[in-house]
């Protein structure tokens, strides 16, 4: 599978004023695969530690993080000679042990010549930890997420379409009918399917649709597992108990996430620091409610306010148990609105966009609002052709955004100064 991020990692490679790599996300998104594939295709070799397996090396490092003698004792452990500049040296699961994570900051004043790139699955989470020493601007970070609907659609194949969902986007004309069908019918697999590595490989290896939930389910267990781990047991319940929200808050009509959903009389004091658990394990995305649809958006947002997404649209699909049928079919059933609204969220994530969402005296509200160099794009999501809703007018005529888009099963298209970008292709916002 080939991800946008290996771009990144390869102006990483070349950047002559190169820091340690630190590639951050939820387990199971892919993290260790493509380190591994890009050393491989971009060094003569490569040395993998996994720190959450490999306890002999922590503790010959605990005493002595200097390169010198991290180096030595890789070299004598794998057999393998670093090569400044040709040998990669992955760190995985760096998480597991905090002095690894603190050589980091050695290894960029003293040894800048070693390549070397460390992933873990939950930093933020663990960093807080008392033994933990994160080695602060000594490191360059990157997120990793699921595989976004255009990285599925290249792993699958689907190269010849993915070039004119591009070419359909950038000319605002319209998709030839019978592409326009296949990608809609490709994307309600998404739905489905999500972005995980793993779900996307079955499916390409000819899995059913019906064999993803135990692939989820598996990945689910690990999330909840590690929530038992990095937390002690009554933050834990409450960590467990805000994910398993989600789907029902996401169901209200007011989809602001409610801490009385979790609990009856529960308040951000209670569970406040769960939800920030759940956002920096990447398990979740928060999309912040903004008053305001000024620049910056960020200054504009009212911190009480938030919705809550999971990091993956097929997980939410299985854990709503909602049946596939209904979801191929395009059924006119709500819930199906709350998946198309996951899913943009995932894509726009993905894409590296901050999440904000506008409301204004109860009275109107958009689904997103996303800034870039070109100013405030403001974003409405619908799940079928039936596209009439006031909100998004309301918010142009007080804030006059840089661009108006709506996101449905229409075509491509251009209505009035706001552009109509079909649900398959919200990756190209």
């Amino acid at each position: 599978m080939n991800r946008k991020i290996e771009a990144e990692l390869k102006r990483w490679k070349n950047d002559p004023k190169r820091k340690p790599l630190l590639l951050d996300g939820a387990r199971q998104v892919g993290k260790t695969y493509t380190l591994k594939k890009f050393a491989e295709e971009h060094y003569d070799n490569y040395i993998h530690i996994n720190f959450d397996i490999d306890k002999r090396i922590s503790e010959s490092i605990k005493d002595d993080i200097s390169p010198k003698s991290i180096v030595r004792v890789l070299e004598a452990t794998t057999g393998q000679h670093i090569v400044p500049g040709q040998t990669l040296v992955i760190f995985d699961e760096i998480q597991a042990s905090g002095r690894a994570l603190s050589s980091l900051k050695y290894f960029c004043e003293d040894a800048p010549g070693i390549h070397i790139a460390a992933a873990g699955s939950l930093l933020g989470v663990a960093v807080n930890r008392e033994d933990f020493s994160f080695p602060v601007g000594k490191v360059r970070t990157l997120r990793m997420h699921p595989l976004d609907f255009e990285e599925t659609l290249d792993a699958r194949g689907e190269t010849i379409l993915l070039d004119e969902i591009k070419a359909s986007f950038y000319r605002m004309e319209p998709l030839a009918e019978s592409l326009h069908s296949k990608a809609m019918s490709l994307y309600r697999e998404y739905l489905i399917t999500g972005g995980m590595p793993a779900c996307v490989k079955a499916r390409i290896d000819g899995e059913s649709l019906l064999g993803m939930a135990e692939i989820q389910h598996e990945i689910v267990n690990n999330y909840i597992a590690d929530m038992a781990k990095y937390a002690d047991a009554s933050e834990t319940v409450k960590i467990r108990a805000c994910y398993n929200s989600i789907p029902t808050q996401l169901a209200k009509d007011n989809k602001k996430f409610q801490y009385k959903v979790v609990q009856k009389g529960g308040t951000a004091s209670l569970f406040g620091a769960s939800i920030e658990w759940l956002a920096l394990a990447g398990v979740v995305l928060k999309c912040q409610n903004i008053e305001q649809g000024y620049l910056p958006v960020s200054a504009y947002m009212d911190l009480s306010a938030f919705k809550l997404y999971f990091s993956d649209v097929g997980l939410l699909t299985m854990r709503a148990q909602i049946p596939h049928s209904l979801i191929l079919e395009n059924a006119d059933i709500p819930y199906l609105g709350l998946l198309t609204e996951n899913y943009i969220a995932q894509q726009l994530k993905a894409s590296g966009n901050e999440l904000f969402y506008w409301t204004s005296d109860g009275t109107a509200e958009l689904d997103f609002v996303i800034q870039s160099q070109d100013g405030v794009t403001a974003i409405e999501v619908k799940k079928g052709a039936h596209t009439k809703s006031k909100s998004l007018g309301i918010f142009c005529v007080k804030y006059t955004p840089a661009r108006a888009i709506r996101i449905s099963t229409k075509n491509f298209g251009d209505t009035g100064g706001v552009l109509s970008v079909p649900l398959y292709a919200a990756f190209c916002i």
